[in-house]
């Protein structure tokens, strides 16, 4: 019976002792030294420091493409209300418009004249320009001057001891040239014929006035409206959106 106990014991201690010495030699890591000379680590110092210089001019490049950006973005800023700008001056009537349109003359009917009907005594009535622009304006006419004067939104046209004043100009004598300007030759064309067969030639010629219309021209000027725009009622804006 002691034989076989011995052997077991035997068998135990070498198995446990096999496997002690398998996770010694696993846990156990042998020493690695760096073998390199100087040189060797000095070119290496070189290559990282080359690396670091190339990604610094990485940075800077990003960084002046990031810039260049940004400056381009503020510039297409500055030149959105610049244009802006220009097409709210544009539709107030502060600049000159040339383009497609038809010029109206308002002459005296000769006939008349001759005949010796009398002939009222201011050259056209306010009445009649205003009756004249609303028709205008029902045909789709974009901008619009009488006697050399912008009519604009606030224009105001008016009698003033029998004289006809046009925000403040008065107009004196005959012919008066109105110039209509429109989008296109085609809206032109169409001005033009609605302008021959409208009632305000025969509501100009019940006042011994002659409403003359033009062919459609390809190149219309209508002056910039020059005196200066009372603005009423408006305040700036306080920054931070605040009242």
């Amino acid at each position: 019976m002691d034989k076989p106990k011995n052997l077991s014991f035997t068998l135990i201690a070498a198995v446990v002792g096999f496997m002690i010495a398998i996770q010694f030699q696993t846990v156990k890591k042998p020493e690695e030294r760096d073998t390199r000379d100087v040189w060797q680590l000095r070119e290496a110092l070189l290559k990282e420091k080359e690396l670091q210089s190339n990604l610094l001019s990485e940075i800077r490049s990003n960084e002046e493409k990031l810039s260049a950006y940004e400056s381009k973005r503020k510039q297409s800023k500055e030149q959105v209300l610049r244009d802006t700008l220009q097409e709210l001056k544009t539709e107030a009537g502060l600049t000159e418009v040339s383009g497609p349109g038809i010029t109206l003359h308002i002459e005296p009917v000769i006939e008349d004249v001759q005949l010796g009907t009398p002939v009222a005594t201011t050259v056209v009535s306010p009445e009649l320009l205003k009756r004249l622009l609303n028709e205008l304006n029902m045909y789709e006419a974009k901008y619009v001057s009488i006697d050399g004067q912008r009519i604009i939104n606030t224009t105001v046209i008016r009698d003033i001891n029998r004289e006809t004043k046009i925000d403040g100009h008065t107009i004196r004598t005959l012919p008066v040239e109105v110039k209509v300007g429109v989008d296109s030759m085609n809206n032109a064309e169409k001005l033009s014929n609605q302008m021959k067969v409208s009632k305000a030639r025969d509501e100009f010629f019940a006042e011994s006035l002659r409403l003359n219309v033009s062919s459609p021209s390809p190149n219309i000027t209508v002056p910039a409206y020059e005196n200066p725009i009372r603005i009423r009622h408006m305040e700036p804006i306080k920054e931070g959106g605040g009242s």
